[in-house]
């Protein structure tokens, strides 16, 4: 496995925070002396009411697992009060609207001011302490402001996507229990109205615990349902509340919140995440692995409803002090320049995306790029799934001008922060790979029985020992907690990813384990094939999933997306997949390529891979949710172009 590798540019490594030989010494220490190493860490990023003595313990046999149990802190007065004496009139969010022309900016005594409001309109509702509330929002500041009131008074908050239907929405407040709804009269995205207060009404019809909805109206409201006993006017109620709410001392494994993640199959996830360690975890990977300065401008695109919205616009920068942009629209709205515009706009130094978001605007000309200023950004990141190296090159020479080091980070929800990825100051960069593991972290490469694998090689990445923003388990149900991550291989946590590490023990996620062919006997990546089509310079995106196949046992079915102005062709289909054949081997060339304009993407920018497999092995009867995504009708394009590709196999 060979990679061109790419040394961090002088200026940036003589201004970073870690260099290598200092990643060495604290990965060192973090992992032959853990304790004295984490409680220094929770020491410097937290501030404790009661400081912990113990840092971590945990039992991957019976999944117990706790973080600075004996301390005490408040997250909220961590991210916000606690900057008041020197950073009060620091800005701390900006807000940029879907309408290019609304944008705002929030000092953290502002942030002080609303976020108390909130608390204690809260608690004149009669949240307490231990009570779930559902937040069901677009992304406005008040999304901040409400996880934030949760955490200040101890209630556990769910935060639920925008996107969700209501069907969705109603199994996750039934599933934690919620109290109260937090809510929007709607949200707007690409100027398409989304009927949030609609959407809650409808899922409340069979929550009945649930007592009140709190609603933030916007100018125009006047389209929507009251009901005068149970909702409640934000802006109205708010006004009439003290900014002074004391915070509620919490202890460091009590939960914060519990964030849904949906399988492939069965119920979606209720994972729960504590507020001592999942706080310091946060804030130290974003410290750390964003180089964050106190004068930076950090733009993560990720939404709320996300883990990344979560540790990465509001816990992890705000406990840093940072000042964090929070979008509410599209990349492509109303142009394809829509991020560049923002960036010029604002100055952002550090811009955090997805791949597959990278991939859409490649596409396009490279002026809707170049023709803004994008000379205040000083790092790149990519976070949701590996990133190809065709795609890594194209950030980095197109938008970063050749100077900005990348950050390809790979983690997940059940993670609470980034657990692989390079310290941009210490670690030379391979396009494709998330390099080196963080501070504590200790990955390892199973072969199917669960026996390690040393030096060069691949299989399923597992992890040997936990970290402070490990999730502690799935709401209610300790029981699928261990089986899903802790009873595939005794003693270390399940990833569900599969990974290669090269001769420098660099990794490379290639995907899920489900995501993992085996092609007559062949076993190979989904991405690996992925990142060959890519490569050709017609392509924008890839999509590769199986199939049922007689002969293999499973097929190759690849969806293509081609660079704009070029024109499908069965000459294109042959040439591309001859291009596979000779990157990888002719085992790889895919069975079917269908040609697709436009991927199912959630709003959040990852392909929904489980759709496109349903619609590979057309069985199209459980294609299950498809209100996350940001184009629904792409998954009927799919559909029709699927039963054309049929009828010419049957003609044939």
């Amino acid at each position: 496995m060979t990679s061109k590798v790419f040394a961090v540019p002088n200026s940036f490594q003589e201004q970073a925070t870690i260099d290598d030989k200092t990643y060495q010494e604290l990965y060192r220490q973090s992992i032959e002396e853990s304790d004295t190493f984490w409680l220094s860490q929770a020491e410097k990023f937290v501030t404790w009411f009661e400081p912990p003595t113990q840092a971590g313990n945990y039992d991957y046999n019976t999944a117990d697992i706790e973080w600075f149990a004996d301390g005490k802190l408040n997250v909220a007065y961590n991210c916000v009060d606690r900057h008041l004496p020197e950073k009060a009139d620091k800005v701390a969010m900006i807000w940029e609207g879907d309408n290019p022309e609304h944008s705002q900016s929030i000092t953290y005594q502002q942030l002080h001011d609303h976020v108390n409001r909130f608390a204690n309109l809260l608690k004149s509702v009669g949240i307490q302490k231990g009570d779930r509330v559902c937040i069901y929002m677009p992304m406005i500041p008040e999304v901040g402001y409400a996880m934030l009131a949760c955490a200040r008074i101890g209630a556990i908050h769910s935060v639920v996507f925008g996107g969700f239907s209501p069907t969705s929405l109603q199994a996750r407040i039934l599933d934690s229990d919620c109290r109260l709804v937090i809510t929007a009269d709607q949200g707007i995205r690409g100027n398409k109205v989304i009927p949030l207060k609609h959407h809650a009404d409808e899922a409340l019809t069979q929550c009945p615990n649930v007592e009140k909805v709190i609603v933030i109206k916007s100018q125009d409201s006047s389209n929507i349902t009251w009901q005068p006993e149970r909702d409640i006017d934000y802006h109205l109620a708010v006004s009439q509340m003290s900014d002074e709410c004391p915070p509620e001392p919490m202890a460091a494994e009590d939960p914060l919140f519990i964030l849904y993640t949906s399988g492939s199959t069965g119920q979606p996830k209720g994972v729960m995440h504590t507020s001592g360690g999942y706080l310091v975890y946060a804030a130290m990977t974003h410290h750390y692995i964003f180089d964050v300065k106190d004068d930076d401008i950090y733009w993560c695109t990720a939404d709320a409803g996300w883990i990344t919205g979560h540790s990465y616009i509001f816990y992890g920068p705000l406990c840093n002090g940072a000042t964090t942009l929070v979008f509410e629209g599209l990349p492509t709205y109303p142009d394809a320049s829509r991020f560049w515009q923002i960036i010029a706009k604002h100055g952002v130094t550090i811009f955090y995306t997805a791949p597959t978001a990278l991939r859409a605007l490649m596409r396009l000309s490279d002026d809707l790029v170049t023709q803004h200023d994008r000379s205040s950004l000083r790092l790149l990141g990519t976070v949701g799934e590996p990133i190809n190296p065709e795609a890594w090159m194209w950030y980095h020479r197109v938008v970063g001008e050749s100077r900005c080091p990348i950050v390809d980070t790979w983690w997940q929800t059940e993670t609470g922060g980034i657990l692989i990825a390079p310290l941009p100051g210490a670690t030379a960069l391979k396009p494709g790979s998330a390099t080196r593991p963080f501070f504590g972290i200790e990955p390892v490469i199973l072969d199917n029985d669960g026996n390690e694998l040393a030096g060069e090689t691949s299989g399923i990445l597992a992890l040997k020992r936990s970290w402070p923003g490990q999730m502690r388990g799935v709401y209610g149900d300790a029981k699928r907690f261990f089986s899903t991550y802790f009873s595939h291989y005794s003693g270390y946590y399940f990833t569900g990813d599969g990974a290669k590490r090269d001769s420098d023990g660099y990794y490379w996620i290639t995907g899920r384990i489900d995501d993992v062919l085996n092609v007559s006997g062949h076993r190979m990546g989904t991405a690996e094939i992925e990142s060959a089509l890519v490569l050709h310079p017609q392509v924008a995106e890839a999509a590769v999933v199986g199939f049922p196949h007689d002969v293999k046992g499973q097929g190759i079915y690849a969806y293509v997306t081609l660079m704009e102005g070029v024109t499908e062709s069965e000459t294109l289909t042959k040439e591309l997949l001859a291009f596979v054949a000779q990157e990888i081997s002719p085992i790889a060339k895919p069975d079917i390529i269908q040609w697709a304009p436009r991927l199912p993407k959630t709003r959040s920018g990852k392909i929904m891979r489980r759709i496109l497999r349903k619609i590979a092995e057309n069985d199209l009867s459980h294609l299950g949710d498809t209100s996350t995504l940001a184009e629904p009708d792409a998954v009927d394009d799919l559909i029709a172009q699927r039963e054309i590709l049929l009828e010419s196999e049957i003609d044939s």
